[in-house]
């Protein structure tokens, strides 16, 4: 919709509603209601609003009642300035009432949910905060289940989001700076932070960004994702995505920024580092040793997750002399009557796991994992009976997709970076291979999330630096915030003597 700016409203209650009616004209939840009181029938006032999403108790408790049943003096029907001003401060039942006289700032507010009240002869109008439409109750969330830890996740509400975070931290240096994104959406986001410990460079590095998107409608963050991050060619995540409130408090408490955006359920998490894609919020909930070991485990199975095919296929393929004599006379013997390649036989079989998977995600959820473990088990059975594929294959390959379960965040990485590794090592041998990895680590250590290094942590040999990375420290232990994140003030809290916990 086209907002004509600077253009001021009438004094004519009829004419400002005609402005309105060609405002909105095919618009069926477009809502005039005209009152007038009972005292003085001269004084006649327009309520106008969107159906569906004012809160319809409000609006009558609120403003239709009082306003057709107050007791209007003479006097007070003879200026039409001074009536607003006793209608807005005596009158109207609503916490947040504000005054506009430019009609795009008016329509700004009906199509947000608002509801607009009009008086004959004044060419103001009231603006009354009544929204009120349905939304989704808080639930735990689906994508980040824990055994241990808050259950709550956040709605399409941004309300009850901030709402949810503002519980967690009662503490007025938590700022809200909200925006407006999307031409013709003008969609609310929010940007979360610290005052004290968030960097000022980054904040206005990131409010820059906003402003510079260029599109006409967001529903949802990972628009914003793709939109604001650095490196928008990289396979890698720049931004942390998350359900959890407990999340993003924990990384705005380490002076990073969360952004939120209306009707999306997942907040934005910024700068990211790599390290994050291996942890969880239930590590920060149980035992240090426990976090600690699942962590190591995330961080072997990305690995053999990029690895495990790509080294079959080269030693497979080219260096059969690696592999004890035994086992290589029984895949020789596998794949005696396999009409295809190793790497055919790769590329097929990790093909029908992702299908597998990706099915299993779209079907509805009473029979998606039936039908992901028994297509897995027939198709994988019967595959090797019609001997298309060998049976050291399908082991490979069930390793490979499950040790790639265990990072969820990293599914489309590690999918991407497995074959390129697995094509590298088919025509270079295992040579290829590590060829594959330097180039791998080259590209990680040339990125960054808002000027902060992503591997950020990774090869420290500093205490401080390492104590939540592949491992979690205790949290008597750990008393300083990351480096380049908490800048300004990265003491968490005061250090113990050594040997002492408090």
């Amino acid at each position: 919709m086209n907002i004509e700016t600077g253009r001021m409203l009438s004094k004519s209650m009829d004419e400002t509603i005609e402005q309105l009616k060609e405002r909105f004209h095919n618009d069926g939840t477009f809502r005039i209601r005209v009152i007038e009181n009972k005292w003085w029938s001269q004084l006649r006032f327009g309520l106008i609003y969107i159906d569906g999403m004012i809160d319809r108790e409000l609006i009558q408790e609120g403003i239709i009642q009082p306003l057709s049943s107050f007791e209007f003096t003479e006097e007070d029907s003879r200026e039409a300035a001074n009536l607003m001003k006793k209608v807005r401060s005596q009158v109207i039942n609503a916490s947040d009432v504000t005054v506009s006289s430019h009609l795009n700032e008016v329509i700004a507010a009906i199509v947000g949910g608002k509801t607009l009240l009009l008086l004959e002869g004044d060419s103001s109008a009231l603006i009354v905060n009544a929204q009120g439409w349905e939304t989704r109750a808080i639930t735990e969330p689906t994508t980040e289940k824990g055994v241990r830890g808050p259950r709550e996740g956040f709605t399409e509400s941004m309300v009850v989001n901030l709402t949810l975070i503002r519980r967690r931290v009662l503490n007025d240096d938590l700022k809200f700076i909200f925006s407006e994104v999307g031409s013709r959406s003008k969609t609310q986001a929010c940007i979360c932070y610290m005052e004290s410990l968030a960097s000022p460079d980054i904040l206005k590095e990131l409010q820059s960004r906003l402003s510079r998107v260029d599109i006409d409608h967001i529903l949802d963050t990972g628009y914003l994702a793709e939109l604001i991050r650095d490196e928008p060619y990289s396979p890698f995540e720049m931004l942390g995505s998350t359900e959890r409130p407990d999340a993003v408090v924990s990384k705005i408490m380490e002076g990073r920024f969360a952004v939120l955006v209306e009707g999306s359920p997942f907040a934005l998490t910024l700068p990211y580092v790599f390290v994050e894609n291996f942890q969880a919020s239930e590590d920060y909930y149980i035992n240090y040793y426990f976090s600690s070991f699942n962590r190591m485990l995330r961080i072997v199975g990305a690995f053999l997750s990029i690895s495990v095919p790509a080294v079959y296929v080269a030693l497979v393929t080219y260096s059969q002399e690696m592999l004890p004599t035994t086992l290589l006379l029984s895949i020789a013997t596998a794949r005696l009557s396999v009409p295809f390649p190793t790497v055919v036989e790769a590329i097929l079989m990790l093909t029908i796991f992702e299908v597998l998977r990706e099915a299993g995600a779209r079907i509805p959820t009473a029979i998606g994992q039936a039908v992901s473990i028994v297509g897995a088990l027939v198709l994988g059975q019967a595959a090797v009976d019609a001997r298309i594929v060998s049976a050291p294959m399908v082991i490979v390959v069930g390793l490979t997709g499950i040790t790639t379960l265990l990072n969820p965040r990293l599914t489309g990485p590690l999918i991407v970076v497995r074959l390129l590794l697995l094509l590298s090592s088919f025509f270079f041998g295992i040579y290829g291979y590590f060829f594959g990895l330097l180039a791998l680590v080259i590209h990680l250590m040339s990125l960054r999330s808002f000027g902060v290094p992503y591997m950020l942590g990774v090869g420290s040999i500093r205490p401080q630096d390492i104590k939540d990375t592949a491992i979690r420290a205790p949290w008597w232990d750990m008393y300083t915030r990351p480096a380049f994140i908490g800048v300004r003030n990265r003491r968490r809290k005061q250090p113990k003597a050594k040997g002492r916990r408090p």
